[in-house]
């Protein structure tokens, strides 16, 4: 487990950007609930075996004496690094993102569990969405009860969603919470 160097930095902070906008300042700046009221501890970011993880300093302080081939997890995992040292959020990080989220989307009950077996979503299934979205855009999806059920791509911009027909896909799937039946074997 290591600290993540300035360019792994840069690619963690500009995907969160993505989905967070300037929320990211809540995400780095976040006290932790361990530590004393006068100085409470704050979350980092550690890299263990191409994984990134979100955890408290004090967390980090005690994972220090279990050696790096024992240690499976630390704290949140919320993204990994390719072999081509690109960065990809994972489903883990979605607790963070829909607390943090510039960008919306919330579904009809309808669409929900096509949503869930990881299709786009089209614009009969959407319920409501924040203003402003751009194609390109991150946002996170909510059924109509508040319940995040993952993060995707804008395609079409808000104004141009309100044009389209119903079955034209106005997100792009990215992770949903689905993910954890449909990886099974694999977690």
């Amino acid at each position: 487990m290591r600290t993540l160097d300035e360019q792994e930095t840069t690619a963690v902070f500009e995907k969160l950007f993505k989905f967070v906008g300037n929320n990211l300042k809540n995400i780095v700046e976040n006290p932790s609930h361990e530590g004393t009221e006068s100085n409470p501890g704050r979350y980092c970011f550690r890299l263990q075996k191409n994984r990134v993880y979100y955890a408290s300093e004090s967390l980090v302080k005690r994972a220090t004496n279990i050696s790096r081939e024992k240690l499976v997890s630390l704290g949140t995992q919320i993204g990994k690094f390719t072999h081509h040292e690109n960065f990809h959020l994972t489903i883990h990080a979605l607790s963070i993102l829909a607390v943090n989220a510039k960008q919306k989307v919330w579904l009809k009950p309808t669409s929900e569990m096509s949503s869930l077996y990881g299709n786009h979503v089209l614009k009969g299934g959407l319920g409501r969405t924040t203003e402003n979205i751009s194609p390109g855009d991150g946002v996170v999806v909510f059924s109509m009860s508040n319940v995040p059920l993952g993060f995707r791509v804008a395609a079409k911009s808000t104004a141009n969603c309100r044009k389209l027909d119903p079955n034209g896909i106005v997100v792009l799937h990215q992770a949903d919470i689905g993910e954890y039946l449909r990886m099974e074997d694999g977690l």
